[in-house]
């Protein structure tokens, strides 16, 4: 059983039909693209994890994950648990990693790096709770993906309507306020791969951002390598020294790092999930390390081949395309000043359909992968990139 419906889903819907296996995929939104592709499925919704396990024990499935899906993977491990599958860990540590103020203090609590961060059941207590906060600050919802509700507070002035836009997006009903962690070149957001409780394949990357994008925090591109890698057996070391302490067993996860001004590389995020775009489909492009069908392999207790350590075959970025404004898609030009080869350009809308400013990765339109020869013709692409690339919107 796959949870959720999105577009992300198919390669991994791909992957377990070549392995044989019947796929069901689940959530209360019948039109997902995801579900056109299955076998089977399933209305129900993917955060209520009881009503996930009803249906799962109804169709006696042999695996469950939500791979890309974040609001989903708190049920997956609950069902995993409770109907003694395999698992990516305990359903308690499980709900450490996905709630963002648990996992900030279990990480203060066991000596990890970690921002100063607290988090608020309400607004009132919000906003009763002034007096620790230095600017800037990043408000957020504890339990969102893909940068819905986040925001960057410069000022007191702008504190309310900030919180009140992550109450809004927040599942559950909670927020985290945490100070700004100014870094040092580009974070990393990318996938690793837990075998067993050990990381058989980790990767850093450089996530970038649009920013003049409607919502500037949310990842617009991404590349291998990453820009820190002095840091990052220090890190690699750190993650499973975490997954070890967290009895973590065997899934993909999503990793969220950077390196700060004072020096010190911070832990940002650790999910077990494969992240939304399609990183795990990038890493395989530079790579050549399937991490899609080990995870499906593994969601149903088959044997994965041996996931190992491999380099970049050469330098590698993933552009997300958006549009600037509301209003219908009228195509997309890219330049031949571009000095890459275009791997792949995966469009999904077509012509005249109504899009979205940029505002969250649910706004995506699609996905371009590119090959560099050379790191400089990467960072030129991809720090002047609309001299070479035109979303079309009217």
């Amino acid at each position: 059983m796959l949870l959720g419906g999105i577009h992300y889903l198919l390669p991994v819907i791909k992957a377990a039909h070549e392995q044989g296996y019947y796929v069901i995929t689940a959530d209360n939104v019948p039109d997902n693209v995801a579900h056109k592709y299955s076998d089977e499925f399933c209305n129900v919704s993917i955060v209520d994890k009881d009503a996930v396990l009803a249906e799962a024990k109804k169709r006696n499935i042999d695996g469950i994950i939500s791979f890309g899906v974040d609001p989903g993977v708190m049920s997956a491990a609950y069902v995993q648990e409770q109907l003694h599958l395999p698992q990516m860990g305990p359903y308690k540590s499980v709900c450490i990693l996905q709630n963002k103020d648990l996992f900030r203090a279990f990480l203060r609590d066991n000596g990890f790096n970690v921002p100063q961060a607290r988090g608020y059941a309400s607004m009132e207590e919000a906003l009763s709770d002034t007096d620790w906060l230095h600017w800037p600050m990043i408000v957020k919802p504890t339990d969102s993906a893909g940068s819905k509700g986040v925001t960057r507070v410069d000022s007191i002035e702008n504190y309310q309507s900030a919180l009140t836009e992550a109450f809004s997006k927040s599942i559950s009903g909670h927020v985290i306020v945490e100070e700004f962690i100014d870094k040092v070149g580009c974070s990393s957001d990318t996938d690793s791969f837990l075998l067993d409780g050990k990381l058989v394949f980790v990767s850093f990357n450089a996530q970038r951002f649009d920013i003049d994008a409607a919502n500037p925090y949310t990842p617009a591109a991404y590349s291998w390598p990453s820009t820190f890698p002095e840091h990052e057996a220090y890190l690699t070391s750190e993650l499973q020294r975490l997954m070890t302490l967290l009895q973590m067993q065997t899934s993909v996860f999503n990793i969220e790092t950077r390196v700060a001004s004072n020096g010190k590389p911070y832990i940002m995020e650790c999910t077990p999930r494969g992240g939304g775009n399609r990183l795990c489909e990038m890493l395989r492009y530079a790579t050549g390390v399937d991490m899609i069908t080990a995870q499906v392999r593994a969601a149903v207790g088959d044997s994965t081949e041996a996931l190992c350590q491999k380099p970049y075959n050469g330098y590698w970025a993933e552009i997300i395309l958006h549009a600037d404004k509301n209003g219908a898609f009228q195509g997309l030009t890219i330049s031949d000043s571009l000095r890459a080869k275009v791997v792949e350009k995966d469009l999904w809308v077509k012509e005249g359909d109504y899009v979205n400013a940029f505002n969250g990765a649910n706004d995506a339109i699609g996905t371009l992968v590119l090959q560099f020869n050379t790191q400089h013709d990467l960072e030129h692409a991809l720090t002047s990139q609309r001299e070479w690339l035109t979303i079309h919107v009217v």
